[in-house]
């Protein structure tokens, strides 16, 4: 099985936090034997106008590797230009979040870029041969003349042997932190008002009214390899964004046995269902405060057995029987 995976967004030198998602994604097909050749546009770095050159650049892609399977692994104009310029192999579009739902909290000028986007993203899923979708809200987001059929919900996968449970005490010395104080982790994702800091912020503040020492840390420009350590060194994983797809960081705190409070927002009322320490919370900051003041004595969660469903062997074997459904002589 050869496929060409093409993406804009991937870490790079300049942004090493970025798509890390997307290169596990990958990183878990190439474990199981599919040869994976990535396109990577980038966007962040050289800007709108790099997508003029992306049909010309996926055309001789194809023509010098010869792939089974396209997989655009992001929507938006970029995932609109490839199914529109690809018509002889099987494409097959990942959608994450906001390239469904744009941006709401970024300004105006970045929130109609982002509609700009969304209205691509409904162009390619009716032009995909499949559709990937990481949560069921994201295959609410589809347009409604889009054949349910040929949509599938598989989210991203995570590392399990990377995210697991390490000494929290080691972690906390490691990180200089103290153990006077509760350690809330926020994916604060370089700012992005999506994700409401400020919601995040006034719900610590909030905590400490309460009489309970909190501290915010913000998971933000922190190399992918330290997260387990910055994860495990924490009491809990604070979520309070507006809209989300699947957030991976979510599922990486529980492989690390790690409490989970967050808004109803993606799949995570789904992930952490049922796993006791893990609590939902309207987006208001009194409501917030007082599930994180209800996790403040456990040190760990019981959520990695379910987390072993989203291995990255077994999503990119999910994914493998989706190529194989699109180019079945492959």
């Amino acid at each position: 099985m050869r496929v060409l995976a093409v993406t804009n967004i991937h870490p790079t030198p300049s942004a090493p936090t970025l798509g890390t998602f997307v290169e596990q994604q990958i990183k878990g097909l190439r474990a199981i034997g599919v040869s994976v050749r990535m396109l990577f546009v980038d966007r962040v770095g050289k800007g709108m106008a790099t997508y003029l050159a992306v049909p010309r650049q996926v055309r001789t892609a194809i023509a010098a590797y010869q792939p089974d399977v396209v997989h655009v692994m992001y929507g938006g104009i970029m995932a609109a230009q490839i199914t529109r310029a690809v018509q002889e192999h099987p494409v097959v579009v990942t959608f994450h979040g906001s390239d469904l739902l744009g941006e709401h909290l970024s300004g105006r000028l970045r929130a109609i870029a982002a509609g700009v986007g969304v209205a691509a993203s409904r162009r390619a899923a009716r032009q995909a041969k499949r559709i990937v979708v990481v949560s069921r809200a994201l295959q609410s987001a589809l347009p409604e003349n889009v054949d349910r059929a040929k949509v599938s919900i598989i989210p991203c996968g995570i590392d399990l042997e990377r995210f697991r449970a390490l000494d929290r005490d080691a972690c906390r010395r490691a990180l200089g932190w103290d153990d006077r104080t509760l350690h809330v982790l926020f994916p604060a994702n370089g700012g992005n008002p999506v994700k409401r800091p400020a919601l995040a912020e006034a719900a610590i503040a909030a905590v400490r009214r309460l009489g309970v020492p909190a501290t915010l840390h913000y998971l933000r420009g922190v190399d992918y390899a330290d997260v387990p350590q910055w994860l495990n060194a924490s009491d809990l994983l604070l979520m309070t964004s507006l809209h989300e797809g699947s957030p991976t960081v979510v599922k990486e705190a529980l492989a690390c046995g790690v409490p989970v409070v967050s808004v109803d927002v993606g799949d995570v009322a789904e992930q952490i269902e049922d796993i006791d320490g893990c609590f939902l919370a309207h987006a208001d900051a009194d409501h917030l405060a007082a599930q994180v003041v209800k996790v403040r004595a456990r040190r760990r969660v019981d959520g990695r057995a379910r987390m072993m469903n989203y291995s990255l062997d077994r999503i990119a074997r999910r994914l493998v029987h989706i190529y194989q459904d699109v180019a079945p002589t492959a």
